[in-house]
């Protein structure tokens, strides 16, 4: 799906069913409609807070109109929100705003951190972490988060591997 083209829809669709909805979003659906990258993403994930029954249904309405998983609008990454670094909630920056729907993301370091914990936990958000473009000095801030969000004993080794590539990814420009 094309997040930007596919929230616009949603908002006029939510609109019509006079429902509305604000939500802080992460993941790619957050990083399309910010600009930082292009590609098409298969969900909008929806980190807070929990989608009410209402809104859920219309989402599953949409989604079989569209052509859209059932699940496109889920709360997937909700359990993230308590690891979150401290203050997270003061950092959110607008990201749409509609006429039934009102959408935030994480501020920039916040945002970072967790897909840098999606590229370590999953190992396949290489190229989104890329496209944020991080100075060494956000990913050292970034390193010390995502070190702590597995309790594992090799945890923090495979974090300190998975930062050296994109180091490494970052500078062969």
């Amino acid at each position: 799906m094309k997040p930007l083209e596919t929230i616009k829809k949603f908002d006029q669709y939510l609109k019509a069913q006079n429902l509305s909805f604000k939500g802080v979003i992460i993941g790619g659906s957050a990083l399309s409609i910010l600009g930082v990258i292009t590609r098409e993403t298969q969900d909008c994930d929806i980190l807070d807070p929990n989608i009410p029954e209402n809104v859920q249904e219309a989402a599953k309405n949409f989604a079989k109109k569209q052509g859209l998983e059932h699940d496109w609008l889920n709360n997937g990454p909700d359990s993230l929100k308590r690891d979150l670094p401290k203050g997270w909630r003061l950092r959110l920056q607008s990201l749409f705003e509609g006429e039934a729907l009102n959408l935030q993301t994480l501020g920039r370091s916040d945002l970072l951190a967790t897909k840098l914990f999606a590229y370590c936990d999953r190992g396949f958000d290489l190229a989104d972490c890329l496209k944020l473009n991080p100075t060494q000095n956000e990913l050292k801030d970034a390193k010390v988060w995502v070190s702590k969000q597995d309790a594992n004993p090799d945890w923090p080794d495979h974090v300190e591997e998975m930062f050296k590539n994109i180091l490494d990814q970052l500078s062969k420009g």
